[in-house]
């Protein structure tokens, strides 16, 4: 029986608009990026409900950039957001600018001055802001506001020609000073701005302002429905006046919540602010929270469509749970990363008893729960490196490792039996020594030996060498920017980054891919960096594995 899924209320809405065949069965949606910054966590929610509502009703979604500040955009923005897009899954039916449209948004603007709309005001931005008025006390007419037609008609050609300076004059629409809406005081549709543009160069002086260009491109390009974050709620009233008295295509605005997850920041503007500052290396510094970030640090495209359907789509804003999307990253990983042994902290250990230069060969999943995964081959010698914390010199009861008289296997190899260590002359455990069972083999095992706990381990003769970077929490509270007497950046981790310079590796991971993710068995989730060269291998820790020791000692 095909589970039966409650429909959210964007879907709810659009049902009712199919049923009332009000766009004749088509919906078509559309995602609108500035192209100022690098999209972050919080865009990938917007980008999913956008193409996969469209795509649950075999519509379509377009990529539109809203490019209308030349000041602070570029191409390089533009290329990493169509790459995350494709990266997410997503492709889109058609790719606009919204500077595609600066001749009929100028036309648009002319149509409104002529209805008597829209009006050129000489004030100050200061002026303007102060003419508003507060949200409790109802702004004043600005003296420009009953300008005639004609002479408006006049001053906005000689704007568009580059009559006038940077903030001399502005276009405000014409709506309502007295409005509870402070988006509805005569809001200003256009501005002067003599900056070359990464798209129409230098033929435009003037620009609209975003509540002018979002609406008017979703009816050029008649999207039926437009879905955006719950902070344009307050817009929505001016996008409907001017589809409505522009008579244009009826284009409906539907906001949801925005994606807040604890720890994160998602502010273009602060993100930068930390690039800038040298905080992170760069916009995909895999403690940021973009896409690109993200994608570095290893976070699946997959688990973040997952994370985003489990988040829901909710008409009120709230703080969704960073162990969510660990969660969410690690299921995705455990089904698809391949299995590897790596040690981090590394000891040698003795098995006194195997052959001296003897080498063999054992066969290992790559990942028990994908079998078209296949296998690999690992070395075993009778020296290999384990974790410097898998000894334990008096170890309690529950200690399930290496401790003297205490027998472990080692994993796809052999059961071992702890017969001391060596120490330096300041008591410094050096070596650990053991010796082995020979019918023990995994697989093989005709030793009726028990044996509680399994460590990981790599052969000395055959390791390689790398570099881990450990990640963590670029912040250490769950809501950096919501202290009013605190900067953000006061909650920065000193620890988000611990790098580990030699750790040591089975040799299998010398073919290891940019990007390809690992489970370092018993350690965490990592991805292969794109700083790795031939010489040098540096991976990221993606999400850390959840220690089943440590876990029995919290509920002592």
């Amino acid at each position: 029986m095909e589970e039966h899924k409650s429909l959210n209320f964007i879907e709810q809405i659009i049902e009712e608009d199919l049923s009332s065949d009000k766009h004749q069965g088509r919906i078509h949606t559309r995602f609108p990026p500035e192209p100022n910054g690098y999209l972050h966590i919080g865009h990938v929610k917007a980008i999913c409900i956008n193409f996969e509502t469209a795509l649950k009703y075999g519509g379509k979604t377009n990529l539109r950039f809203d490019d209308t500040n030349p000041t602070s955009e570029k191409t390089e923005y533009v290329d990493a957001i169509k790459n995350d897009i494709k990266w997410l899954g997503f492709d889109w039916a058609n790719e606009f600018y919204a500077s595609d449209y600066f001749d009929q948004l100028y036309e648009f603007a002319l149509k409104l001055i002529k209805l008597g709309k829209a009006y050129v005001d000489d004030s100050t931005a200061e002026e303007i802001a102060e003419m508003k008025g507060t949200p409790t006390e109802a702004g004043k007419n600005s003296p420009y506001r009953e300008r005639s037609i004609e002479e408006n008609l006049d001053l906005f050609i000689k704007m568009k020609e580059g009559a006038f300076e940077d903030g001399a004059r502005v276009l405000r629409a014409k709506v309502d000073m007295t409005s509870p809406n402070m988006h509805m005081r005569d809001p200003v549709i256009y501005r002067i701005k003599h900056a070359h543009h990464h798209r129409t160069g230098d033929k435009w002086c003037i620009y609209p302002m975003y509540d002018f260009a979002h609406g008017q491109s979703d009816s050029i390009e008649e999207i039926t429905h437009s879905l955006c974050s719950l902070e344009f709620r307050h817009h929505r009233p001016l996008y409907d006046w001017l589809i409505e008295n522009l008579e244009i295509f009826p284009s409906r605005q539907i906001e949801f919540a925005r994606m807040n997850i604890e720890y994160m920041v998602t502010s273009k503007r602060r993100l930068l602010k930390l690039v800038e500052d040298g905080v992170v290396t760069g916009w995909d510094d895999p403690r940021m929270a973009t896409v690109s970030g993200v994608r570095r640090k290893g976070y699946p495209a997959a688990a973040l469509r997952t994370f985003c359907e489990k988040a829901g789509v909710a008409k009120r804003e709230n703080l969704i749970e960073y162990s969510l999307l660990e969660s969410c990253v690690r299921d995705e990983l455990n089904r698809t990363a391949y299995r590897a042994m790596v040690v981090m902290d590394p000891i040698k250990l003795t098995i006194s008893n195997y052959p001296e230069g003897k080498t063999e060969i054992m066969i290992a999943e790559n990942n028990r729960e994908d079998e078209s995964a296949g296998v690999r081959e690992i070395p075993f010698s009778k020296h290999l490196w384990i974790e410097k914390e898998d000894y334990m010199e008096n170890a309690p009861k529950k200690f399930f490792r290496l401790s003297e008289g205490k027998n472990v296997r080692l994993k796809n190899g052999y059961i071992i039996h702890c017969d001391g260590a060596i120490k330096d002359a300041d008591g410094n455990v050096t070596e650990v020594l053991c010796t082995y069972y020979p019918d023990s083999k995994s697989g093989e095992d005709n030793s009726g030996i028990k044996a509680k706990g399994t460590l990981h381990w790599v052969s000395q003769e055959q390791a390689i060498s790398a570099e881990l970077r450990n990640y963590s929490l670029l912040f250490n509270d769950p809501t950096p920017t919501s202290h009013e007497d605190k900067d953000y950046t006061e909650f920065i981790n000193p620890e988000s980054l611990v790098i580990k310079t030699d750790a040591k590796l089975e040799p299998s991971l010398a073919k290891a891919k940019i990007g390809q993710q690992y489970q370092f068995m018993r350690k965490a989730y990592y991805t292969t960096d794109i700083d790795s060269t031939e010489d040098k291998l540096i991976f990221n820790r993606t999400v850390a594995l959840k220690d089943s020791w440590a876990k029995k000692q919290n509920k002592k």
